[in-house]
């Protein structure tokens, strides 16, 4: 029996509430790039993109790339996607983006290649965030805070392009 935390619905709310976050944190911007981690996060940068798009009328450029990485060894960490391969982001609005922040260890490294240019700003968005942290990275948007043990985890279904849920094991 799984132990739901959020629905679709809620999460699509929470969801569309830090869009808004995003649009108003980053006022006068032309151009933002949704960095997911894939495979989850890149789910829902996708979705941001479509809510970003729905709510400026398309107004706003909005590039997305998607992150590799090892979740429980990062080393190496890859980018793909983007505009024609380019992988310069100097003076660019980066926006991290994963389904759960539990140590803040991968949103730490999936920064990692982005730190060997100067961007403007790089920022995180997280669907769930969880209280204790081993990395020094709190998320600038949070769908969900919550406290849980070391031995509880959460776990983000995704489908058809969607957040489907999220459940405490």
């Amino acid at each position: 029996m799984k132990k739901y935390i959020l629905t679709q619905q809620v999460a699509e709310k929470k969801l569309r509430r830090m869009a808004y976050e995003i649009l108003e944190s980053n006022s006068g911007e032309r151009q933002l790039i949704l960095a997911g981690i894939r495979e989850n996060g890149s789910v829902i940068a996708e979705y941001l993109r479509d809510l970003l798009t729905e709510i400026t009328g398309g107004q706003l450029s909005i590039e997305l790339i998607s992150i590799s990485l090892d979740k429980r060894n990062p080393g190496e960490v890859t980018l793909s996607g983007g505009e024609h391969g380019k992988q310069n982001f100097d003076d660019q609005v980066i926006i991290v983006v994963d389904d759960v922040a539990s140590s803040g260890k991968t949103l730490l490294y999936a920064m990692k290649p982005f730190l060997e240019f100067h961007p403007r700003k790089i920022e995180s968005l997280v669907l769930v965030g969880r209280t204790h942290k081993a990395f020094p990275v709190q998320p600038d948007y949070t769908g969900l805070s919550l406290s849980t043990t070391l031995q509880e985890h959460i776990y983000v279904e995704v489908g058809d392009g969607r957040v489907k849920g999220a459940w405490l094991e």
